[in-house]
């Protein structure tokens, strides 16, 4: 455990230098609010001291504490081991023997949730009711394999009509890649950026036309957040203030919009496996391998860094028991 040092800066104060860190390297929202969630419940937990005070021993009685009192996913407990050591690396820059002796929790191997053709087209005929853009987005995420994140995200520039193809920007791991624009969604993209187009020239008028650009484009090309290729396709309808600057402008749908018309869906047309937005990725993936794609044009569409994480869907197709031909079925 790391001595008493009386200068040390005040939690609250400390929980701005973290804010910082994760803005100067270019984190996103949601990970810099997860990450100051969970180093102030660390630090609750352990009575309010201060992290250079204590050491492994609070660290494993926290994690242990996630695990067996609040029974959280494996996920869940990496995640609030990864904001702690955050903390520790890059915040306070401790480099601790001890900081490389936690071991991550096993995530427990589970095959993807997929829907059969079948189910996708009733859940896509429920969601055609949803409010657009939400329905189009639906649509999307089956016919691209995006992520959610990646669709709601999607820029004017990014789609190419003539030939047929989505220029996915800065998915996991900050990769770019290139997925495909079905021909059944041609039509409908063309009336979102009717809207949005719209809309946009209404922004102009407004003065409101910038939309989030990463800072280092931003300060790049200055004119960038207010040109028209860098508006994002499906924006929300009213203003909102910018978490960072502070500034009142138009960002992208919510998220959580999705999700809940995708839950929706699947109950409307009865499919009793959990489906959520990333449902529909995993089904694209199963059902490109069925059409009889080779593993690594999947794998690039999917933009998996490697491919065993692609082949996990290979497993999906399997019939039965490994193909196995159940011996009741010869009787």
């Amino acid at each position: 455990m790391a001595q008493e040092n009386t200068t040390l800066p005040p939690a609250k104060e400390l929980l701005d230098q973290v804010r910082e860190k994760i803005r100067f390297k270019h984190y996103s929202i949601s990970t810099e609010k997860t990450y100051i969630s969970w180093i102030r419940h660390y630090i609750v937990f352990n009575d309010k001291r201060h992290p250079a005070d204590m050491g492994a021993v609070e660290v494993e009685r926290f994690l242990t504490y996630l695990a067996n009192d609040r029974h959280v996913s494996s996920a869940t407990q990496n995640q609030a081991l990864s904001a702690i050591l955050f903390l520790y690396r890059d915040v306070l820059a401790l480099d601790l023997p001890w900081l490389n002796g936690f071991e991550r929790s096993q995530k427990p191997k589970r095959l993807p949730v997929v829907l059969t053709p079948l189910e996708v087209q009733a859940l896509l005929r429920e969601s055609s009711s949803a409010p657009e853009p939400v329905g189009l987005i639906v649509r999307l995420l089956y016919g691209t394999g995006m992520r959610l994140m990646e669709a709601v995200r999607l820029r004017v520039k990014d789609v190419e009509f003539t030939r047929q193809e989505i220029i996915v920007r800065d998915g996991k791991s900050g990769k770019d890649r290139i997925t495909m624009l079905p021909g059944s969604l041609l039509e409908a993209m063309h009336r979102q950026l009717a809207i949005r187009r719209e809309w946009y020239d209404e922004d102009i008028q407004a003065g409101k036309a910038d939309v989030w650009l990463p800072d280092v484009l931003a300060v790049k090309y200055p004119n960038a957040p207010r040109e028209w290729g860098w508006q994002y396709i499906f924006a929300a309808r009213k203003y909102s203030i910018d978490p960072r600057s502070q500034v009142a402008r138009r960002h992208h749908v919510d998220e959580k919009q999705v999700q809940r018309y995708v839950k929706k869906a699947a109950l409307a047309a009865g499919i009793v496996k959990p489906t959520s937005p990333h449902t529909l990725r995993h089904s694209f993936a199963t059902h490109v391998l069925q059409a009889g794609y080779d593993i690594r044009t999947v794998q690039e569409l999917l933009g998996h860094s490697d491919v065993s994480t692609t082949m996990i869907y290979t497993h999906v197709l399997n019939k039965g028991g490994k193909g196995v031909i159940s011996p009741l079925d010869n009787l």
